[in-house]
């Protein structure tokens, strides 16, 4: 019987032991939560670009400093912080990556707000705030709970993964 247990045991160990070879597996595309270092880093990142281009005016098709318009200024950033390319318009972008749960953003997620006959995007910078081009006000940081924020909220995407940030 103390034999059996022994092997038993030695067996059950050397299957913790790694070889040190990894199997390759397809990546999936079921996102992966971000670590907590991870999303302040994306977070330092956005507020560099945000330092960049506030009080950029609002223009309605613009892409450049001169005007940009809220999914302009989101495919923009995403090139210019992250090298990833997104479609231009609010329309596509929010069929990207996987829906996400308004609980559940994290830093570098799309949020999709309907405002009246248009759709208006942004890019959740963590703790309740989110970074975007507004009409009124042009580029700025807005807080989620805004009562108007609040009550336009429609969606969010998360784009991309961890495991597609952390090759970044």
């Amino acid at each position: 019987m103390r034999i059996i247990l022994l092997v038993s045991l030695s067996l059950l160990l050397t299957g913790c032991f790694s070889t040190g070879r990894h199997a390759t597996q397809p990546l999936v595309a079921i996102p992966q939560p971000i670590t907590a270092p991870a999303q302040n880093d994306i977070r330092l990142v956005l507020e560099e670009k945000y330092e960049v281009w506030a009080g950029t005016p609002y223009r309605l098709g613009g892409s450049d400093k001169s005007g940009i318009d809220c999914s302009g200024f989101v495919q923009t950033i995403f090139t210019e912080a992250f090298d990833v390319k997104l479609p231009r318009t609010t329309s596509e972008q929010v069929s990207l990556g996987v829906p996400v749960q308004r609980q559940a953003l994290e830093p570098l997620d799309l949020v999709f707000f309907k405002t009246g006959r248009t759709q208006h995007v942004g890019i959740y910078l963590g703790h309740g705030e989110f970074l975007h081009a507004s009409t009124s006000r042009g580029v700025i940081i807005s807080k989620m709970d805004n009562p108007y924020w609040k009550r336009n909220y429609w969606t969010a995407r998360r784009p991309l993964d961890a495991i597609q940030l952390a090759s970044m």
